[in-house]
Parts: C-alpha cells; sequence; structure tokens
C-alpha cells in the first residue's frame, strides 16, 4: 500500500473537518475521516466499496473477533489497549481499524507510515497529553505499517504509551519481533490476522457479485463456480487480490449479446490471470520463512521438498546468490565432513550462478539442494565451532603454549619460544605426543565426528590417533 491510508477518499489529504464529538471519524495528519459518508465514490475499487463495516462482516478471523474473545470484547466494550495487528496483506488490519474507529468513543487519529514523519508524530502527541488532561477523552492512534517507521519515530510514541494518553494499534505485515522496538512491543499485545482460507475468499466473493449497494449486485453477470474458485485460489489468502482480480476480470468479460450478460467462466478468468504472483517479500518474515523450510527440508534428506523451496524462491524474484550463499553455509554447518564434497559443490554452484545469471543459474542451485539434501549429515563442524567459541568467550585468554611460538629473533629463543615444539614429520605416523591447547583448556574435545559418511574414516583416524599419542606419552 503506498501513500497515506485514505489519500482516494473525497476531501483530499486532509479531510473536511468534523465536530469534536465525531473523533471516531477524524482525520489524521495523514489522512481524513476513515470511512466518508454516502455512495463509494466512483472509480472506487471494488475491494474498498466492499470492505466490511462490523465485526460480524469479517471473514476468517474468528479466532480473535469471535464473540466472547477478549480483543472483540475489548472493541464492543471501547475499553481498548495498544495491540499490533500482524497478518499478510489483504486479512483485514486496516479493515479492523476502521471498524474501531466507528465503534469507539475515543479521538481516533489514522497514520501511514509511508508519509508521516517525526514531526507530526510529535504534534499528534502533544494533543493527545492535551485532549486528555483537559477533557478526559482518550486518543487512539492508528499506524499502518508499522514497520516503516524506523526507532526514533516508533520511540515518538512509546511516552504517551505509557502514560495512558494514547492507546496505539499498529499494523504490519513484518514480524513484530523483529520490526517493533522492544519497549513498544512489550506494552502493547500482538494479535495476528491469519491468511483466509479459499473458503473464506469465496465468501467473499460472492458476498461482493450479490451485494446491489456497493458490491456488483447491479451488473448483469454470470460467474462459474470453477472462476470463483479458481480467483480464491490465486489470492494466496489475499481478499484484496481476489476482489481486485474478479472486478478486472468482469469488467474484460465478453457479453452474451441474447441476454446481455456478461459471463465469466474459466477461459475468460485464464486471460486475467497470465501467471501467479507469489506470496513473497525479499525482506520479510516470507523470506526467513522460505529459507528455513529450504534448510530444514535439506538437513531432512528430502530432495523434492529440497528443490521446490528453491523454485519457490527463486520464481519469487529472491537474489540467486543469496540462495547460493544459504547452501554454502549448509554444506559446511549440516553436511560438514560427512561429505567434504558438499561445500566444493556449493561453492561450484554459487559461481556458476555467478557466471551464468538467471535463469540460466538455476539449475546449479538445484543440483546442489539436491546433492546435499541426499548428502550423509554432520553438524560436528558446526558443534565444533559453537563449543570452541564458547570457551573462547568465557575462559581466560590464556597465552600461547611457548612451545608452539615461533622464534625468529635471539631475545625470542632466550624466553623459550619454540622450546620443546615437535616437528609432526620427524615421528613415526606424522604424529607427536604434544599438547596444542592451553593447559587450561588440556583434554578438552571439540570435534566429535559422527559414523556417517567420510566422517566415520575421520573418527577411525582420530582414535588411532589418539591411542599413538597415549602410547607415546607413557614412554
Amino acid at each position: 500500500m503506498s501513500g497515506s491510508l485514505f489519500d482516494d477518499e473525497p476531501g483530499g489529504p486532509q479531510g473536511p473537518p468534523l465536530h469534536e464529538d465525531d473523533g471516531a471519524r477524524r482525520g489524521g495528519p495523514s489522512g481524513p475521516p476513515l470511512r466518508p459518508s454516502g455512495p463509494p465514490a466512483v472509480g472506487t475499487p471494488l475491494a474498498e466499496r466492499i470492505r466490511p463495516r462490523t465485526l460480524d462482516e469479517v471473514v476468517g478471523q474468528d479466532a480473535i473477533l469471535a464473540p466472547g474473545r477478549p480483543l472483540r470484547e475489548a472493541i464492543e466494550r471501547d475499553l481498548l489497549q495498544s495491540i499490533i495487528l500482524w497478518g499478510p496483506p489483504g486479512t483485514g488490519k486496516t479493515t479492523l481499524a476502521r471498524i474501531i474507529a466507528e465503534m469507539t468513543r475515543a479521538h481516533f487519529v489514522p497514520f501511514s507510515a509511508v508519509m508521516a514523519g517525526i514531526k507530526e508524530i510529535k504534534e499528534v502527541m502533544a494533543a493527545a497529553q492535551l485532549r486528555r488532561r483537559t477533557t478526559g477523552r482518550r486518543t487512539i492512534v492508528f499506524v499502518d505499517e508499522i514497520h516503516r517507521f524506523n526507532k526514533a519515530q516508533q520511540d515518538a510514541f512509546l511516552p504517551r504509551v505509557e502514560s495512558g494518553d494514547i492507546v496505539l494499534i499498529g499494523a504490519t505485515t513484518e514480524n513484530p519481533s523483529f520490526e517493533v522496538n522492544a519497549a513498544l512491543l512489550s506494552r502493547s499485545r500482538v494479535f495476528v490476522l491469519q491468511p483466509l482460507d479459499a473458503q473464506g475468499i469465496e465468501r467473499i466473493l460472492r458476498r461482493a457479485l450479490t451485494d446491489a449497494e456497493r458490491g456488483l449486485g447491479m451488473v448483469s453477470a454470470e460467474v462459474a463456480d470453477e472462476a470463483i474458485a479458481a480467483i480464491a485460489g490465486f489470492a494466496n489468502g489475499d481478499a484484496r487480490a481476489a476482489l481486485n482480480l474478479l472486478d478486472f476480470s468482469l469488467a474484460a468479460a465478453p457479453i452474451d449479446p441474447a441476454t446481455m450478460t456478461r459471463q465469466l467462466g474459466m477461459p475468460q478468468l485464464e486471460q486475467s490471470i497470465q501467471r501467479r504472483a507469489l506470496l513473497y517479500d525479499k525482506g520479510g518474515e516470507e523470506h526467513y520463512n522460505l529459507i528455513s523450510a529450504l534448510h530444514k527440508s535439506m538437513r531432512n534428506s528430502d530432495p523434492d521438498a529440497a528443490v521446490y523451496w528453491v523454485a519457490r524462491m527463486l520464481e519469487a524474484g529472491e537474489d540467486p546468490l543469496y540462495v547460493a550463499r544459504r547452501l554454502v553455509r549448509f554444506a559446511s554447518e549440516d553436511v560438514g565432513n560427512a561429505d567434504p564434497q558438499g561445500l566444493i559443490l556449493a561453492i561450484a554452484a554459487k559461481d556458476a550462478c555467478h557466471f551464468m545469471g538467471m535463469p540460466e543459474g538455476n539449475t546449479a542451485l538445484a543440483q546442489a539442494a539436491i546433492y546435499l539434501a541426499t548428502a550423509p549429515k554432520s553438524n560436528a563442524s558446526y558443534s565444533a565451532y559453537s563449543a570452541a567459541a564458547v570457551d573462547a568467550h568465557s575462559q581466560a585468554a590464556d597465552p600461547v603454549p611457548l612451545h608452539l611460538r615461533n622464534a625468529p629473533t635471539k631475545l625470542m629463543k632466550a624466553l623459550d619460544y619454540g622450546k620443546d615444539y615437535q616437528y609432526a614429520h620427524n615421528e613415526p605416523d606424522a604424529i607427536a605426543a604434544m599438547d596444542c591447547l592451553p593447559a587450561s583448556l588440556a583434554g578438552r574435545k571439540y570435534y566429535t565426528p559422527t559414523d556417517r559418511g567420510f566422517e566415520k574414516e575421520i573418527k577411525r583416524r582420530l582414535d588411532g590417533w589418539e591411542r599413538i599419542k597415549a602410547t607415546r606419552r607413557k614412554t
């Protein structure tokens, strides 16, 4: 969503003045009243016209809005506290804020994080403080796309949230744990809005087709059931996308001369749907969900799932070198020395992808993902580094043992640098009975190879060398 939330509504960026008692519909610094009176303006998109006006009209969010649920009770009793509404596009975050605006007796101020800045925030916060002190009236501030506000902008809300001068409603498509300041998050309750299922979207589409006041009920049209089902599936949980596609497809549908009725079936719909737009935000929550799915599929030795998640990311426009970097990381973290070729192949896939670009590089990434998924697995290298890093941070930084230090000068030799060093190549089997860790960590084991893949051979070697060292220490 770009620009102010309400730029397309009558009244311009500021909107007409309203009486103070009608604060629920009062516009803020980034928009006019939440819902203008009268019929929708000509050219208003179907998704905007058909937007729910009551809690009972909201589809697919019963988990938080069914009768008796805490959020619904708080809204209906006008006792709402600061909340964050988190969910993908088209699930009803802005709709819910608009319904709250209609139901509350508090002063309601809408913000768009795309348009507003720190100056506007401070002005609204000062007005909210004055309003509460002089009239006792609360101010509800709705911030759409709150994740777009930086730390300083989010911090500007904090004192007034803490004092109770404002109730903050933030809407975001991004994980609040990452995008909302911890202090603000701790003073708010997060409600998750779920993607709508196909049945829920079909309900919304059929409602739009029969609503003569705000929807398409006045349009003479026949829409095949399979077309409605296809639109619902294409929308991928986004009601706004489904309604926009229905509106566009119906406007382009041919008219039957005999009945003067628009006919929308699968052949006509397929012309409108050129290619499915995959739900994916390269900088957001879905980005991390998909890469997590790839990692865990390869870790579980599932090549079919692995190549699917690679394709899902690449076809949605992910940077192929990002996928390559994750494959390289996986090769060392989860395959490791169980199959040392895994890291070599992952690097080769990265180089091939960089050399050829897309789309030619996609098969190199797919090849690497399939190889890594089918390779023997070991996280022993990863575990070894993690354990060593803990000791590096928590243990005293002991000096390097003298026998492991180089002695390029006479002074260093006089200080016993290099004394008692045993050159491994001069020893039988090239193994010296010499400790290489600081004295405080002598005998510490970080790397424990598995019995899988090439690590089985590594384990055999280490066990043999340990027996040789133990024998030589005794002598």
